[in-house]
């Protein structure tokens, strides 16, 4: 796959504008927080920020500079231990659950950190092998998705705070009418083609692009709102067990499940926890942070089903990745009302009902960066689209997201099906 852009005319120049322009906007995101807000981690499936900061340079540090940089040596070598998530190629490595207790090295030392990495990659950069510079557009694109995971590990790190601090102060409300109910765009079935195209960036797990079976079906024209939730709630929604998948259901009754997670009712007011402290929920706006298991149950009572992520590609094909309310700088990002019609990106990743697997003839790449994907295809569902964290140009239409049905933490909402 090609990383850099064939178009690019002076690719070294053109890497290091994408590299200053990632970085810088990490930072940004961070920026607002104290030492103690980077350092803590509310739950196993979250990292502190600091962690995050870290991981991302660690990754280039790693896998370019240590690998093809003549004469680099690390920063500090306790780092690796520290910083590596899951590469096992790469070693042993502090335990996931336990990257809170890494209270030092400090925020500061952490900023030193990508500051020295950032000056090394930069200087050495014409000198790098095609190779290489492959592994730094790789490296922008993996620290673009701990982006949004940034944001979304500190939302849920604030609302553990009983003071539900807010990260960036609200911004105006635009009042948008609640959208007329939904309208189904009809596909006919047939052999369709799904997955990479081979030109531009893609993760592994997005090829090879390959045939697959549709069945007549229709797909919703716009995500499910809030309003539209807090109907199924009070039609009870979360106590009626014919609607949930038995797993689901024992998720319901185990962790006492009765909203969408922040979703908390105050006096006869639902309102929701958000990166700018907590507000009366919009209702126009697209439902967020459900699991699969809700998104499923949802569909049911609806008397619709998920889409595959086939259907889903299939459908979004014609429109642009890089539109709708995705991010663009730091700020309080949420899902918004749709002022401009529907849009299959932005605002929330899609819940599909596609099993995340590798598809015909995939194959993990060799070396450390192999285990990026693959090892993961076990468990979990994909999500399509994109959400208000996402950076913008990160998605593509094949980008397949993914993550085990329970989890909610993420910018997570749906879309539904029917079939024909």
């Amino acid at each position: 796959m090609q990383s850099i852009p064939a178009s690019a005319t002076a690719p070294c120049l053109w890497l290091t504008d994408r590299f200053r322009a990632v970085r810088a906007l990490t930072d940004s995101l961070a920026a607002p927080l104290s030492d103690a807000d980077a350092s803590v981690q509310s739950m196993d499936d979250a990292s502190p920020v600091k962690w995050h900061l870290a991981h991302t340079t660690w990754f280039f540090e790693t896998f370019v500079l240590r690998d093809h940089a003549l004469g680099y040596t690390l920063h500090d070598d306790r780092f690796p231990f520290l910083f590596n998530s899951y590469y096992e190629a790469e070693g042993r490595r502090h335990a996931r659950a336990r990257r809170g207790m890494i209270t030092r090295p400090s925020l500061d030392e952490v900023r030193g950190y990508r500051a020295a990495v950032d000056a090394a990659l930069i200087a050495a950069l014409p000198d790098l092998p095609p190779a290489a510079l492959e592994l730094v557009a790789l490296g922008c694109h993996h620290e673009e998705q701990h982006q949004e995971l940034l944001l979304t590990d500190i939302l849920h790190h604030f609302s553990e705070n009983p003071l539900e601090p807010a990260m960036f102060a609200p911004e105006p409300k635009r009042p948008v009418a609640v959208p007329p109910p939904i309208g189904w765009v009809e596909h006919p079935g047939g052999i369709v083609q799904a997955g990479h195209c081979g030109e531009g960036f893609a993760f592994d797990c997005e090829g090879p692009r390959h045939d697959t079976l549709l069945h007549p079906h229709a797909i919703a024209d716009r995500t499910v709102t809030n309003g539209e939730w807090a109907a199924f709630i009070a039609d009870g929604g979360y106590t009626t067990p014919k609607l949930w998948l038995a797993d689901g259901w024992a998720w319901v009754q185990a962790n006492r499940i009765d909203a969408p997670l922040y979703w908390e009712r105050r006096g006869d007011v639902w309102t929701r926890f958000g990166l700018d402290g907590r507000r009366a929920i919009d209702p126009a706006a697209p439902v967020t942070h459900v699991s699969f298991f809700e998104a499923d149950a949802y569909a049911t009572w609806a008397g619709a089903r998920l889409p595959t992520e086939f259907e889903w590609e299939a459908h979004a094909a014609s429109h642009d990745p890089g539109g709708g309310n995705q991010l663009d700088a730091a700020g309080p990002v949420e899902p918004r009302p749709a002022a401009h019609g529907p849009a299959f990106f932005g605002d929330v990743w899609q819940w599909t009902g596609s099993a995340y697997r590798p598809y015909p003839r995939f194959r993990a790449v060799e070396g450390a960066v192999g285990e990026y994907n693959g090892k993961f295809m076990s468990g979990q569902f994909v999500l399509r689209g994109s959400s208000c964290a996402t950076p913008r140009g990160h998605a593509r239409t094949c980008y397949r997201n993914f993550f085990y049905p329970h989890q909610r933490w993420q910018f997570t909402g749906v879309r539904l099906a029917k079939d024909l």
